[in-house]
């Protein structure tokens, strides 16, 4: 997550690492890491001058990968350094024409994004093996699969909406129609197999396969628009969770027998729309009888007999004119709305406070790790079986007072 466009405090820079286990952050001044369970720090350096912009760690390594940024950088923002963290000196260095977006690591690729580009390296001696071209990435979307025997990587396609998977193993390439808006958010799950991406709406998360393109899962976060800051996906594939500008983490089932039937009753007894589980939505909405009411004006008629519009000032519009917003809102009301009740909905939510946060399943069953913009750590227990909170069992800070401090 990278925050430099809009720092709250002297954080630039989080994410975690390839399990899960270990996150790491960079600063105006330096960097550190943290072990998730139990929660330790495991390194931090301050420099004498200079921020870290972009940090990517190796798994548990002592290797990582930096970027300059801040107010002044460490070092140059096109310049990727490959840090040694036991001898405490960089071994390596990539330079670019312009400014790096973010850095991608397994122990045999290093992987650069830039604007419009996508470098792949030869991990061991940093030797160029492969170049991507992209639609316009300033937010540095590339996602890589953290497996050793699987080599995918899923990043934005040369037009808005599309996504590029990359198969390595065979040689493949996979293009995904995923939106019909710019991409917001990708993430792949462990082994490859599935990619997860939300659009700058933030509305919808789908799901696909990376071997055919197919929509495995399409989960709904709400009605409303939001900005996605993190997609994350358990190691056996069963949960997805995601974090927002709303402030609330939701976890997602992606077991095909789970049909969410919690969170499906309690949106028909909240909407007036809905009604009879035993009803199809399509019959459901025919059935229903839309009521409108306006300086005294009140209109009831079922959606398959037509909808009036009041003009509010108690005289209504001409019978074509009706019929033509009839057929529109008829057509919306059958098609759209059935697929918004479709989707799925999230079986667990955590609120958080409204700062930048993004999530990973922890090591524990059904747990999730939170780490967010105003230095929290938060570990969260979702039960599957009950739509419900999330239960906090963990809170702690890993910014001190000073670098807490909002500028």
């Amino acid at each position: 997550m990278n925050l430099q466009d809009s720092p709250c405090n002297d954080l630039l820079y989080l994410c975690f690492n390839q399990d899960n286990a270990c996150f790491a952050g960079g600063t105006n001044t330096g960097f550190f890491a943290y072990n998730c369970e139990p929660f330790t720090e495991t390194t931090r350096k301050n420099f004498s001058s200079g921020g870290i912009g972009i940090i990517e760690m190796c798994y548990r390594t002592n290797i990582l990968a930096l970027v300059g940024g801040g107010k002044v950088p460490r070092y140059p923002r096109n310049k990727v350094m490959m840090w040694d963290d036991v001898n405490n000196r960089c071994i390596g260095e990539l330079s670019f024409p312009s400014d790096v977006r973010a850095v991608k690591l397994r122990r045999d690729m290093v992987v650069v994004v830039l604007d419009r580009d996508i470098y792949i390296y030869n991990f061991q001696d940093l030797k160029l093996l492969e170049n991507r071209r992209t639609i316009v990435n300033t937010k540095g979307l590339c996602a890589l699969c953290p497996h050793t025997n699987h080599r995918v990587m899923a990043f934005p396609g040369k037009e808005r909406g599309l996504i590029n998977v990359e198969l390595f193993d065979i040689q493949r390439q996979v293009i995904i129609p995923a939106h019909e808006s710019e991409l917001m958010a990708l993430a792949l799950n462990y082994d490859g197999t599935m990619v997860a991406s939300a659009s700058e709406r933030g509305t919808l998360i789908r799901v696909f396969s990376t071997a055919s393109g197919n929509m495995l899962h399409e989960l709904r976060r709400g009605a409303e628009r939001a900005i996605i800051h993190s997609i994350c996906i358990n190691p056996s594939s069963t949960y997805l969770a995601c974090s927002s500008d709303k402030g609330t983490i939701h976890v997602f089932s992606l077991m095909d027998e789970d049909r969410n039937d919690v969170k499906d009753s309690l949106q028909r007894n909240s909407n007036p729309l809905a009604s009879s589980s035993s009803e199809t939505d399509t019959q459901r909405l025919e059935r229903t009888e839309l009521s409108s009411s306006r300086s005294g004006n009140v209109t009831n008629k079922p959606i398959s007999s037509g909808v009036s519009v009041s003009t509010g000032q108690g005289s209504f519009l001409s019978e074509g004119q009706q019929q033509s917003l009839s057929s529109t809102f008829g057509v919306f009301f059958k098609s759209v709305l059935p697929k918004y009740f479709a989707s799925r909905w999230s079986i667990a939510q955590f609120r958080v406070p409204e700062t930048r946060m993004i999530c990973a399943f922890g090591s524990q069953k059904n747990s999730l790790i939170i780490i967010g913009a105003d230095g929290s750590f938060y570990k969260v227990l979702f039960d599957p079986q009950k739509s419900t909170e999330c239960e906090k069992v963990k809170y702690f800070k890993f910014l001190s007072a000073e670098e807490a401090d909002v500028h």
